[in-house]
């Protein structure tokens, strides 16, 4: 039986690539991938020229089945994203469930990610957080953003450039103004930036300054008031 290797890309800049994903990859018998145009690309760079197979959102129902058929046939494969950690919002749970259920063995190898670094380099609490990925675009939105604001923990949240002042506006009009967070765009590339302060200083920033790039928030949690501060305040 072979086996499902997770590997994680860079985020940004090519030298994030492991010396041990480059080795599996070139090693492995098939190579999943999000978008096999993007993957190419790195591909060529670390001069690897294995097969590649397209696995993404739209058909990975109907391909997880063959994977692991393949793969306890004797296959290697490894699943690549776009770019980060498969299945950190990105296809990869479902091959990784199928595969664990039918007994085949899984690896997922450390490297890049979008959330770490920019939760690290905020500044706000991080040894307790929540992941949130991206929220719902329309229905449930304001009652996720209602969950996050009354969350204790440092909140993680993905967001693209059109709905990014959108989304500061939301948290402003339910957490108020004066709640903390930091917002990366671009981590690991060229133009990486982080804006930390109030929600309002951030989304001045962002009204001033056109947003380009994938973001990364990190919001601070909801204070928790000691025994007697509430009497104090009445």
């Amino acid at each position: 039986m072979g086996m499902l290797y997770i590997v994680p890309t860079p985020v940004g800049n090519l030298e994030d690539m492991t010396f041990r994903a480059i080795r599996v990859l070139k090693e492995a018998d098939l190579i999943l991938a999000e978008d096999t145009r993007t993957t190419s690309v790195l591909l060529k760079h670390f001069e690897i020229e294995n097969k590649m197979l397209s696995h993404h959102k739209f058909n990975e129902h109907q391909t997880v089945a063959a994977v692991a058929a393949r793969i306890k046939a004797g296959e290697t494969v490894a699943l690549v994203s776009d770019a980060g950690t498969p299945a950190i919002s990105d296809p990869g749970f479902m091959l990784t469930r199928e595969c664990v259920e039918q007994g085949i063995e899984v690896q997922c190898l450390p490297g890049a990610t979008a959330f770490v670094p920019a939760l690290v380099d905020s500044g706000l609490p991080n040894d307790r957080f929540c992941f949130e990925g991206f929220l719902p675009q329309k229905k449930g939105r304001q009652t996720k953003i209602k969950e996050i604001a009354e969350e204790t923990r440092t909140t993680i949240i993905y967001e693209s450039p059109y709905r990014i002042v959108k989304t500061l506006a939301q948290m402003e009009e339910i957490m108020g103004s004066e709640r903390r967070v930091s917002v990366t765009r671009e981590i690991s590339k060229k133009f990486e930036e982080t804006v930390r302060g109030t929600i309002a200083e951030v989304k001045a920033h962002f009204e001033a300054n056109e947003p380009k790039g994938e973001f990364v928030m990190v919001v601070s949690g909801k204070e928790i008031k000691k025994k007697g501060e509430e009497n104090d305040e009445k």
